[in-house]
């Protein structure tokens, strides 16, 4: 199945995870559709999966994804996650194997083909290089390289990495885009990430604990403009 809407970068992902709930998640998205829009970056915006419609059918400009789901199909499943649920609900890609919830290799690539079933994005998260790699061979849309002991750190990777892990991916697959994140906390985070060659990056508590989440949000997509808009003047 086609899948909607093309992504492109650069872009950005902003994921609350479970640090909000109710009207702050719809909030927060607002702030992000708002921010898309005003500095022409694309956003992926990881929703809880009770908040997937009401922040898809109040947003126009974000890519609202779900943060994992089941390869299961329609039938038999109680509490697992339906690609068709989550689908039909206004989600327009998937997050899977994060950090904080692992997938098995097998799984990942059936959950992967279900999603390509449906017509859902998948961005799917590397916690090395070597598995970043690893990854690339089953053909998401996006892979996000992030050294796990860094995620929530304010810590970020050194430049170097966040070459050789778009280096990594791309020599198995050019069309992949890569996100490299973790420990994204400003502005300048996230210029030297972008102009040092990845297609993306994101937050998660950064902006999720941050007082100004409006700022923020608006310091961090402005940044993701300009790092791209000075790395392609080159």
């Amino acid at each position: 199945m086609l899948k909607e809407k093309a992504l492109h970068p650069p872009f950005f992902e902003i994921g609350p995870k479970s640090y909000l709930y109710g009207e702050q998640i719809l909030s927060l998205a607002k702030i992000a559709d708002a921010a898309s829009a005003e500095h022409d970056v694309q956003i992926i915006y990881t929703t809880p999966y009770v908040d997937i419609r009401t922040v898809a059918e109040s947003t126009s400009n974000i890519f609202v994804f779900a943060p994992h789901m089941d390869q299961i199909g329609i039938g038999r499943g109680l509490a697992d996650i339906l690609p068709e649920s989550i689908k039909a609900a206004g989600a327009k890609g998937v997050m899977l194997n994060h950090s904080e919830k692992p997938v098995y290799f097998d799984v990942l690539r059936k959950i992967i083909e279900r999603a390509e079933e449906v017509g859902l994005m998948t961005i799917v998260c590397a916690n090395t290089i070597a598995e970043a790699k690893s990854i690339a061979l089953l053909r998401p849309d996006i892979i996000v390289a992030e050294p796990t002991e860094l995620i929530g750190t304010g810590k970020t990777s050194g430049m170097e990495y966040v070459q050789a892990s778009v280096d990594a991916v791309k020599s198995i697959d050019s069309e992949i885009m890569v996100l490299v994140a973790a420990g994204i906390s400003g502005g300048k985070d996230v210029y030297d990430v972008i102009r040092a060659g990845a297609d993306a990056t994101g937050s998660s508590s950064g902006v999720a604990k941050a007082v100004d989440k409006y700022s923020l949000v608006n310091e961090m997509i402005k940044a993701v403009r300009t790092a791209w808009d000075d790395r392609n003047s080159k």
